[in-house]
């Protein structure tokens, strides 16, 4: 016998001398746990890692967050062939990398469990930008997964740096994509990670993908 009970409801006992006996509880149905979201969050400095942010937030069905400084990035700042450049002085000097961003933590944080985080690759690491999100942010209970965009670097140590710098979470290995991906290639990747499966990347490199 199946029985349908709502939250509080109480059932009976028929006695044959006293009659209905209710029994010394109620039914508890316990609420259903809600799953909690996804979001991709990522720091693009000419687009190519957007593109592969958005392929990525509609495959995963997540919101997504883009992380932007308070004083944008233009294309001289990021000719790192000019030394008197602006990154190539912050990658000269560490103290110069706490780039503030007009928006630290994205609306609803708490809610969400999966955490993407792209980035373009500068001299191996993550651009700095997304360090200042990670170093603000608590990843208490979410899994991590870092990609980034790179024309000839890998993933490199940038997601561990970047989990060091955090501080909590459970971060996974990450991917390397080219601003060339095609969106299938990435969705599969996306698709295939949502949950549990982990993707190795590897590789090393000492220059500036934007």
């Amino acid at each position: 016998m199946s029985v349908n009970a709502e939250p509080g409801d109480r059932f009976f006992l028929w006695d044959s001398i006293t009659g209905m006996v209710p029994l010394a509880d109620p039914v508890t149905v316990p609420d259903e746990a809600d799953d909690g979201g996804a979001l991709v969050v990522y720091f693009s400095a000419t687009g190519n890692t957007e593109s592969i942010a958005g392929y990525i937030a509609e495959a995963a069905g997540a919101d997504i967050f883009e992380l932007t400084p308070v004083e944008p990035y233009t294309s001289a700042d990021l000719n790192w062939t000019d030394e008197s450049s602006r990154v190539v002085m912050e990658y000269e000097d560490e103290s110069l990398r706490d780039v503030a961003l007009t928006v630290t933590t994205p609306e609803n944080w708490d809610s969400y469990d999966t955490v993407f985080i792209g980035y373009p690759i500068w001299w191996g690491i993550a651009a700095w930008p997304v360090s200042s999100f990670v170093e603000a942010n608590d990843f208490t209970g979410k899994t991590v997964i870092p990609f980034c965009t790179s024309s000839s670097s890998g993933l490199g140590e940038s997601g561990a740096l970047l989990e060091q710098a955090a501080g909590s979470g459970e971060w996974l290995e990450g991917m390397r994509f080219r601003g060339s991906s095609s969106q299938d290639e990435v969705s599969a990747w996306a698709q295939s990670v949502v949950g549990t499966s982990e993707n190795e990347s590897t590789g090393d490199g000492n220059t500036l993908d934007v």
